[in-house]
């Protein structure tokens, strides 16, 4: 019934946002806004209706949970990083019944989830960085996910996605685009010494496994990425566990995936973190 046009994975980095206003900052991560227009641009050309985002900003510590109102607006501060996100105004329609589909399908496969769309739940800013970029007329419905999974396991969670594209093939009227929206490895800058680490990864060992995990994706390397997927997130401080990953790569086939992937922003450090923008084939 429904389409699952377009996949990938993405930066969400809020020195994106820094990067927009005046300071010493300004215009340094315009390669990474672009790649967001240019997902932007593709899932326009694609036709997409709602872009669905695992966020490994949005932690819950049971079950797997979607954010599926039917209308976001607020003005968000990061709580994380006040200085670099503040007072962020945004508004983007939702889908209810799309995530209401996520839920009931993973929940009929033993993957425990709920949709949330009677909620005052608001978004986080794996989400909104991102729809920022991609989603600023408003043109896309938003679905958010929860892709900071405390006690879950990445089999799971693979699982989950493999679930959300059922659901979208099988039992929406639409078509879809979907986002893991986190970092490879994600070791910050220690206290004090975040200025040194703007635009550099933590230590050489992280950038060479991040640059290492990128040729495997490029190359269609997923059987042996995914058996070293645990002990690479537990190595490299992956970002949320890299649940985002793990349900990205379940939505796509899992070992038996073969496509190769585009990178559209190419890899960077990030105030201690490997960050990138690159678009996951999907398999017809």
């Amino acid at each position: 019934m429904g389409k699952l046009a377009l996949a990938a994975k993405i930066t969400h980095v809020p020195s994106m946002y820094l990067s927009e206003l005046d300071g010493p900052h300004k215009g340094c991560r315009q390669a990474a806004i672009a790649g967001h227009h240019e997902i932007g641009r593709r899932c326009r050309a694609l036709g997409v209706d709602t872009i669905v985002v695992f966020d490994v900003h949005w932690l819950v510590n049971s079950e797997y949970h979607i954010n599926c109102g039917p209308h976001f607006q607020g003005l968000y501060t990061s709580n994380e990083l006040p200085h670099f996100i503040k007072n962020l105004p945004y508004e983007y329609p939702g889908n209810p019944a799309l995530g209401h589909l996520i839920a009931e399908v993973a929940n009929a496969s033993g993957v425990k989830s709920r949709a949330h769309s009677d909620t005052s739940l608001g978004l986080e800013y794996g989400t909104l960085v991102p729809m920022r970029y991609m989603n600023s007329d408003q043109q896309f419905k938003v679905v958010s996910v929860a892709g900071w999974c405390v006690w879950h396991q990445l089999e799971e969670s693979m699982r989950f996605g493999q679930a959300v594209r059922e659901a979208i093939e099988e039992h929406y009227d639409g078509t879809v685009a979907v986002l893991a929206s986190g970092s490879l490895s994600h070791h910050f800058a220690d206290n004090g010494t975040a200025p040194d680490y703007m635009h550099k990864v933590y230590n050489p060992f992280l950038e060479e496994m991040d640059r290492r995990v990128v040729d495997m994706w490029e190359q269609g390397d997923w059987a042996s990425f995914i058996e070293m997927l645990p002990m690479y997130n537990e190595k490299c401080w992956g970002e949320g566990g890299m649940h985002d990953t793990a349900m990205l790569l379940g939505m796509l086939g899992g070992v038996t995936y073969q496509g190769k992937v585009e990178v559209v922003t190419p890899y960077f450090g990030s105030s201690g973190t490997g960050q990138i923008n690159a678009i996951f084939p999907v398999p017809t």
